[in-house]
C-alpha cells in the first residue's frame, strides 16, 4: 500500500504544473491579443527539447536541434498574418509583463509535457489506471476551486452539484469526448513515443486544420500559410529521417596493396 500511495502522489507534481499553467494563460491573454498569444505559444517547441534533454537525458542531433527549431519557425510562419489582414502595430506590441507570461506558459506546458512521460515509463502500470491517477488531482483541485467560489459568494447561485452540468448538449457531450479521446492518445504518445512525437503531431494538426479552414468556412489562404506547411514537412524530414537518406555519404575506396 505505502509503494502504490508513492507511486500516486507522483502525479500531484503534473497536475499542480498544469494548474499553474492554465492560469498563467489566462494571466498572459490579459495583456496580449490572441495572435501574439498564438505566436509565443510556439515557444514550448523549443522549451521541450531542451527539457526532453535535460530532464528525460534524451540525445539529439545537431540535425534534429534544427529541425526542431525550424519547426517553431514554421508554425509562427504560418500563423504571421500580413499588414492587409490585420493591424501591423498591433503585433507584439503587448507590455513587458504579457511576454514573460508567455514565457512562462511556454516553459510549464514542456515542463508538465516532459514530466508527465516520465511517470509513464517509469512503471509498467496500465495506461488507463495512469490516467485516472493524474487526472483525479485535477478534478479535485478544480472541485476545490468551484467549493470555494461558492462559498466566497455566499451559495447565492446554489449548490454547485446543480450547476454542474448547466448548458450542456449534445454538442457540449461531443466535445468532451472528442477532448477526452485526445487526452488518452496524447498519454498512448507519452507511454510508447516520447515529447518531440508529441510536439510534431499537434503541429501537424495544427497545420491541417488551417488548411482545412480554407476549404470548409471560406477562410482566405496566405502565401505565409503555405511556407508555414513546406518549413514544417522540412522539419519532418529531417528530424525523422535517417542522415544516410538525406546525405549521399561517399563510397570507400578499396584499399589496393603496393
Amino acid at each position: 500500500m505505502t509503494k502504490e500511495w508513492r507511486s500516486i502522489r507522483l502525479y500531484l507534481v503534473p497536475s499542480v504544473i498544469y494548474l499553474i499553467h492554465n492560469n498563467v494563460q489566462f494571466a498572459t491573454l490579459t495583456y496580449v491579443d490572441p495572435s501574439t498569444y498564438q505566436i509565443m505559444g510556439n515557444l514550448k517547441i523549443v522549451t521541450t527539447g531542451i527539457l526532453f534533454r535535460l530532464v528525460l537525458k534524451r540525445k539529439l542531433s545537431n540535425l534534429q536541434w534544427m529541425a526542431v527549431v525550424l519547426l517553431a519557425v514554421g508554425t509562427t510562419t504560418s500563423q504571421v498574418k500580413g499588414c492587409g489582414d490585420a493591424p501591423c502595430d498591433s503585433l507584439f506590441s503587448a507590455p513587458f509583463q504579457g511576454y514573460m507570461l508567455g514565457i512562462l506558459s511556454a516553459c510549464l506546458s514542456a515542463l508538465a509535457g516532459v514530466y508527465t512521460e516520465y511517470l509513464m515509463k517509469k512503471n509498467n502500470d496500465s495506461l488507463y489506471w495512469q490516467n485516472v491517477q493524474l487526472y483525479t488531482f485535477g478534478v479535485l483541485f478544480n472541485m476545490g476551486w468551484l467549493i470555494y467560489g461558492d462559498f466566497k459568494a455566499g451559495f447565492e447561485r446554489g449548490p454547485w452539484w446543480q450547476r454542474l452540468f448547466n448548458g450542456y448538449s449534445i454538442t457540449t457531450w461531443m466535445v468532451v469526448f472528442n477532448l477526452g479521446s485526445t487526452g488518452l492518445l496524447v498519454s498512448w504518445l507519452m507511454k510508447y513515443s516520447d515529447n518531440i512525437v508529441k510536439v510534431y503531431s499537434t503541429s501537424m494538426a495544427m497545420l491541417l486544420t488551417m488548411v482545412l479552414s480554407v476549404y470548409l468556412f471560406n477562410v482566405r489562404a496566405t502565401l505565409q500559410l503555405f511556407l508555414g506547411i513546406v518549413i514544417c514537412i522540412t522539419s519532418l524530414q529531417m528530424y525523422f529521417m535517417p542522415v544516410n537518406m538525406l546525405v549521399e555519404l561517399p563510397q570507400t575506396l578499396p584499399v589496393t596493396s603496393k
